[in-house]
């Protein structure tokens, strides 16, 4: 079984992160281990394992994204261009729901 990275750690408070924008139900922050120049990770505040298990009808889905979009946003405006990821199944490596939002070439392969 996976661990909930999110959970266990950055919700915590356990590893410090740098925020970029939050409200009462989502949290964006800067990633601790950035694979793009510019890389926010957006986490709801409760445990939601993944897109698939959230509702449609959840009202933190739009929440969520509209966090993402408030993110993207300065993002796209400086750099031209970001990048709204999230994974899903064997993809999804802590098994908390998160978008990942980037920008600029990879830094690293693995």
């Amino acid at each position: 079984m996976n661990s909930d990275f999110y959970c266990d750690e950055v919700l915590s408070g356990r590893t410090p992160v740098t925020r970029v924008l939050e409200t009462d139900n989502v949290l964006a922050y800067h990633h601790t281990r950035p694979f793009w120049p510019v890389h926010v990770v957006v986490i709801p505040k409760r445990h939601v394992a993944s897109l698939l298990t959230l509702p449609a009808d959840d009202p933190l889905l739009a929440e969520l994204l509209s966090v993402v979009q408030q993110v993207a946003g300065p993002i796209v405006a400086q750099h031209g261009a970001c990048r709204v990821l999230t994974n899903l199944g064997e993809y999804q490596e802590s098994k908390h729901l998160h978008w990942h939002v980037c920008a600029g070439e990879p830094l690293r392969t693995s």
